[in-house]
């Protein structure tokens, strides 16, 4: 019984273990949700914190919260923004709908750091002061998500820009195969390959930046059903200057606080740019795996740094790890969006309730893309090496080079030449000097692979 100690809300009694800064109503949340042993993602607390802190600047500036009570509840937002007492923290993501139990959990919490510094205040009175689990929920979800897009993701994705960039100038002049349904199509640069990639990521990466925006706009002030009831109308404003101020970010109070709150069509179309960008990288790896296939009987075009053993029992056999991890982001990712957006479903006349869920989502999206964006660039792109002989001799056997003698000598004519090196594995150049009529300096200047990268006739 010394190991706990017993606290009251307004259902009764409950034992809370005598060493947590929670209280009771965390307590109930934590013995009614035993679900996935999953709390929130930390970034979600320090959102959370975030909104704690600007709500009270904003209640202190109105004339609603004396100054002693704002800086202890400031200096405890402060502590849970660098991380400090995360294991105070452990209510499940699958909870209540609006996720008041974390939003108490975090009142719970700061009223306690501050009382252990000498300041009473009131978990629900004070730092709940002017707000409602309704609209810091939202909020947070915004604020931790554009945050993570921000300053986590955006960064990793401009790394992997830039390596790709390097690496695409080296290999400029690099030709190989070009392939459309895995058969053999015209020839491209390893240049142009990588640049398609970096153009990819670089749209993604707009895509998301748009995404975040929209993220920018505050539902905090709506109190429990958009009205503000219990909230000053200067609230919403002041809470964003402060909140601006605290982050960086341009945050802004919405003007209709109650589509924040009653809907989560933002951080759902977000959700949508966070899967497109999982399609692109999942594209990317596939291609590097195909690329790296082999090393004898595959395509062999290039090498990928050797990490790791890839077998228990085969000796010798590497695999390509990373591009294998980010595929199965990829499809993580996916799948959270579609749980995402039936979440988004659920939004009830003025309140969505699967807000943990999206705002955790998220979370996990953006730190797993994060993750493998920064993977992919170090470990597998910047250091791949090019088996140059194995592309140039597939280059030049490459049948399909005969589509450059169409303008000259007709489609019917150059299938025949095509299909007759197919068939009998001789150069093509070889058969087209015996059936086209064309000379054979003719027949290299136009079959030229570096040219035909360039596309247009000569």
């Amino acid at each position: 019984m010394n190991d706990f100690r017993t606290e009251t809300d307004s259902l009764g009694e409950v034992r809370v273990p005598a060493g947590a800064l929670w209280g009771a109503q965390t307590q109930r949340a934590v013995d009614n949700f035993p679900v996935s042993g999953l709390p929130m993602p930390p970034a979600f607390i320090s959102a959370v914190a975030l909104v704690k802190q600007a709500a009270a600047e904003a209640n202190a500036s109105l004339g609603l919260l004396d100054n002693r009570s704002c800086e202890a509840i400031m200096d405890a937002c402060r502590e849970l923004i660098r991380g400090e007492y995360a294991d105070q923290f452990p209510v499940d993501r699958y909870q209540t709908g609006s996720g008041t139990s974390t939003n108490m959990n975090v009142n719970e919490v700061v009223a306690a750091i501050a009382a252990r510094k000498g300041v009473e205040v009131h978990p629900n009175d004070h730092v709940n002061m002017s707000q409602s689990s309704n609209d810091v929920i939202p909020t947070a979800i915004h604020v931790s998500s554009v945050i993570g897009v921000r300053e986590r993701l955006i960064p990793a994705l401009t790394h992997l820009r830039g390596v790709i960039y390097e690496r695409e100038a080296i290999f400029s002049g690099q030709v190989k195969t070009g392939r459309t349904h895995l058969m053999d199509a015209m020839p491209i640069t390893l240049g142009q390959e990588l640049r398609t990639w970096r153009e990819q990521i670089l749209a993604a990466e707009k895509r998301l930046d748009a995404a975040a925006d929209e993220l920018l706009a505050l539902p905090q002030g709506g109190t429990a059903v958009g009205t503000g009831v219990n909230a000053l109308p200067e609230f919403s404003g002041q809470f964003a200057k402060f909140l601006k101020s605290n982050t960086g970010h341009p945050f802004r109070s919405m003007e209709h606080k109650f589509t924040g709150q009653s809907a989560v069509d933002a951080p759902v179309a977000l959700s949508s740019q966070l899967r497109g960008l999982g399609i692109v990288l999942t594209k990317i790896a596939n291609d590097l795996r195909w690329m790296n296939s082999g090393p004898i009987h595959g395509l062999a075009e290039i090498s990928l740094p050797a990490l790791q053993p890839g077998s228990s029992i085969m000796p010798g056999k590497v695999n390509p790890v990373i591009p294998e991890s980010v595929a199965m982001v990829g499809a993580q990712v996916m799948g959270l969006d579609g749980a995402n957006a039936i979440a988004g479903q659920s939004g009830n006349f003025q309140l969505n309730v699967m807000l943990p869920l999206i705002g955790a989502n998220l979370l996990d999206m953006i730190g797993l893309l994060g993750n493998v964006t920064g993977m992919l660039a170090d470990k597998a792109i910047r250091d791949f090496t090019v088996n140059t002989d194995t592309l140039n001799s597939s280059v030049g056997r490459n049948p399909v080079l005969v589509t450059a003698l169409n303008p000259e000598i007709g489609y019917s004519l150059a299938s025949d030449i095509a299909k007759e090196a197919y068939k009998t594995g001789r150069p093509v150049i070889d058969v087209a000097e015996e059936r086209s009529g064309l000379p054979r300096d003719r027949l290299e200047q136009l079959m030229d692979p570096l040219k035909l990268t360039r596309g247009g006739n000569e």
